[in-house]
């Protein structure tokens, strides 16, 4: 895609299913990567494998719910490459229970992960990009947060409110040419859907039934996200902000 080429990005869950396909793409489009996850032995050895078939990746173990932590994550990431041109919050978490199951504890970490965090790396990234002339932010939603999801209800709650923040903060610095845009997976074939469906029969038997509701009769797999990341923090993205976009086989299509 034109204009990825020696651009910087910076994806969060690095180490997880989703952020592997994201940063395997970005290489293969010559970006230069911060990789970051909380998993310091998962993102040495994958930024290795990255680095091995020639890329230029700086890994950084942090967690994201540390506004601290982010702060310096950033800071060395600068002084690093120079500058970050994208940031793709990619980072999420959850516990598949029904709401009345649930316990202020467990909100309280589903929020700190999947919204909390996000927005630390707003506040500490934007101002680079801003400083820069500009730059690109992929927020990794779910269509949990578009349609909900059973199970799933603070979670939901989080990517409902990273979409509505995404579209606000594409408003705020559309001025200073700061894109922000939103991708919202469906039902992934990653370790937190196996999670989330359990194993043994029932797992299967709910994994079975999620794959015909689809209308493409299959889940997504992880390397059916990183085209439209890759897309929105290209050039040929230039003139699009505040959108969302389903990635879902279809399952989400609405008018």
């Amino acid at each position: 895609m034109r204009g990825l080429k020696e651009r910087v990005a910076l994806v969060t869950g690095a180490a997880g299913g989703i952020g592997r396909a994201i940063c395997n793409r970005f290489v293969d489009e010559g970006v230069k990567l911060i990789a970051a996850d909380v998993n310091d032995a998962s993102l040495s050895e994958f930024a290795g494998e990255l680095n091995s078939r020639g890329g230029d990746v700086l890994p950084l173990a942090f967690d994201i719910t540390s506004f601290e932590e982010v702060v310096s994550a950033v800071a060395e990431a600068v002084a690093h490459f120079g500058k970050i041109d994208v940031l793709v919050n990619n980072a999420g978490w959850d516990i598949a229970k029904p709401f009345l199951d649930t316990e202020p504890e467990l909100w309280d970490k589903i929020i700190s992960i999947n919204l909390r965090g996000p927005l630390n790396l707003h506040k500490a990234v934007l101002p680079h990009l801003i400083a820069a002339g500009g730059g690109k932010v992929i927020n990794i939603a779910s269509d949990a947060g578009r349609v909900g999801s059973s199970g799933e209800s603070v979670y939901s709650a989080c990517k409902g409110g990273l979409i509505a923040f995404s579209k606000t903060v594409a408003r705020e610095c559309a001025r200073d040419n700061v894109r922000v845009n939103v991708v919202c997976p469906g039902p992934t074939d990653t370790a937190l859907l196996r999670s989330f469906v359990g194993e043994g029969e029932y797992g299967q038997t709910i994994y079975d039934k999620l794959q015909k509701a689809i209308p493409l009769k299959r889940l997504g797999q992880p390397d059916d996200i990183p085209g439209m990341v890759a897309f929105f923090a290209s050039s040929d993205a230039d003139f699009i902000t505040g959108q969302v976009i389903s990635v879902s086989g279809g399952l989400t299509m609405h008018g």
